[in-house]
């Protein structure tokens, strides 16, 4: 698979058709959607989703489907037309000819006033995306990891442990436009030393065989 890092938290996978996760208002979502044959939503936050841009790609795509929580589909339902298909957490299917599997439920907690929404992870073929949660994919192996850096809910610590947790191949950087250059030498330097795998922040834009 040819898999893409784009801004923040977009994914882009092209393997015969495109795959593209999470392209939101801080991705470089017109560059990622380009010819794009399905888009998995993690959850429904602004930084994952740029329902207008969406919509726009899907007016040029109409057989491109977008796979989201059904209550994310639900919001967007009116902007998306009959493009979008609910998932539920524990549901397998095939986007853009990929075999994906749906993990996880839940957003992580920020803070116990600020309500939870649904979020789901996604496991495309044996590269695993979490979106905005640490919930690890039980039972089976992951090859690729993308990981979260840097979030108002997060700690470098759960990093560190989601990471060992999961036990991939090679760990990639995930959310990480809030980091600044000093606090992501920082977090780069703890997760590629502690780890117990390889691990790398890519620049945006870079694309690595997976």
């Amino acid at each position: 698979m040819k898999v893409t890092k784009y801004s923040h938290a977009c994914v882009r996978i092209e393997d015969g058709g495109v795959l593209v996760v999470d392209p939101g208002i801080w991705s470089e979502a017109e560059a990622a959607l380009d010819g794009v044959d399905a888009v998995l939503i993690t959850h429904e936050h602004v930084d994952h989703i740029d329902a207008a841009r969406l919509a726009d790609a899907l007016a040029k795509r109409p057989h491109a489907t977008v796979f989201a929580h059904p209550a994310v589909v639900e919001k967007f339902a009116a902007q998306w037309g009959g493009a979008a298909r609910a998932v539920n957490p524990g549901e397998s299917f095939d986007a853009a000819g990929l075999p994906v599997r749906s993990f996880g439920g839940w957003h992580a907690v920020i803070h116990e006033e600020i309500p939870r929404v649904p979020n789901i992870g996604f496991l495309i073929k044996d590269l695993y995306h979490p979106g905005d949660s640490f919930d690890v994919p039980a039972g089976v192996e992951v090859e690729t990891l993308f990981v979260p850096v840097s979030a108002p809910w997060l700690k470098l610590a759960e990093s560190l442990d989601f990471v060992r947790a999961v036990a991939p191949k090679r760990a990639y950087a995930l959310h990480d436009c809030l980091d600044n250059d000093r606090s992501a030498a920082l977090v780069d330097g703890h997760l590629s030393a502690r780890s117990g795998c390889p691990y790398e922040r890519l620049v945006p834009g870079s694309t690595i065989d997976a």
